[in-house]
């Protein structure tokens, strides 16, 4: 009876652990549609993110923006999932001591991400919106020198 018991109670335990594992590894699937090169082009200059999968926690991009042959804006992104919980990693060169920011989730669907850290200087919102037709709409948002203020940029998946 007490061998009957003992090899239940540890099947119990690994078929826990094996559930546990593969919910925490779901979460970041629902960002699958991040995955590509996304691009906005207008006559101030060119937008892209090119996200990659780098592993079954782990997303990666490269947020940059040039005009002419300048780049005037680069930033590196981490999308990363540990347990439960996903967060969005911002490094942008010449900020923060060039160490990345994290940006929590707060609610995630298989239309929209958003990412929050009320701590940070600006944005203290990040959201990525699945459009129709291919598109991407990437926003931030917050308190800019005391005034609410936000970006929009609809990108297009190439």
């Amino acid at each position: 009876m007490f061998q009957k018991i003992t090899l239940l109670m540890l099947l119990v335990a690994v078929v826990s652990c094996q559930k546990k594992e593969s919910i925490e590894k779901d979460k970041i699937k629902i960002a699958d549609w991040l995955i590509g090169n996304w691009e906005n082009a207008s006559p101030d200059g060119v937008l892209s993110e090119n996200w990659i999968k780098l592993n079954d926690s782990t997303f990666s991009a490269s947020s940059y923006f040039i005009k002419g042959k300048d780049t005037l804006h680069f930033e590196s992104i981490v999308l990363a999932q540990k347990g439960e919980t996903l967060t969005y990693f911002a490094t942008v060169k010449g900020q923060n001591d060039d160490k990345p920011v994290a940006f929590p989730s707060t609610a995630e669907s298989d239309k929209q991400l958003v990412f929050e850290n009320p701590k940070h200087d600006y944005p203290q919102k990040i959201t990525y919106t699945k459009g129709a037709d291919n598109t991407l709409i990437a926003e931030i948002s917050g308190k800019l020198n005391g005034k609410v203020s936000s970006e929009k940029f609809v990108m297009l998946k190439k």
